[in-house]
């Protein structure tokens, strides 16, 4: 099954919550991110990521263009304003959305900085196991994720 997470710079919570799902539900899902503006992944995303044993130095921020026309199971925007300002990328299976927190916008030192990715981090993680990880037996049935 292939997830793809829509974010709008596609610098850090998109691409944590691909490395996440790659990482933590591998065997049971393809990972992909992209974003309505291309930048670079935040090297916080990077650094936060690095703490939990997962590698995405070599993750690339990649328009939602690239794409267009794969299909995808699962959507996911990861923030209002990707939601908004994305055009409608329809999902195989299911459309989903959860606004986090963005760590970017994070201010004072480089400590504290960190401390909101991680703790940012930690929510797209929980969320992730939530939405994708094991279902309990009643859910085992269900079609659709969430």
């Amino acid at each position: 099954m292939k997830v793809l997470f829509v974010c709008t710079h596609n610098s850090a919570r998109s691409q944590m919550a691909e490395g996440l799902l790659r990482h933590d539900f591998g065997d049971q899902y393809e990972a992909f991110s992209a974003g309505t503006v291309e930048t670079r992944v935040h090297p916080l995303a990077i650094a936060a990521m690095a703490e939990l044993g997962i590698d995405i130095s070599g993750h690339q921020s990649e328009h939602i263009d690239r794409y267009d026309g794969q299909a995808m199971d699962y959507v996911v925007t990861v923030c209002d304003n990707a939601r908004e300002a994305c055009p409608y990328f329809p999902a195989q299976k299911q459309n989903l959305h959860h606004s986090f927190p963005d760590p970017s916008a994070a201010t004072g030192t480089d400590a504290e900085k960190l401390a909101t990715f991680q703790a940012v981090r930690d929510e797209i993680r929980t969320w992730l196991a939530a939405q994708f990880g094991p279902k309990s037996a009643s859910q085992a049935s269900d079609e659709t994720v969430g």
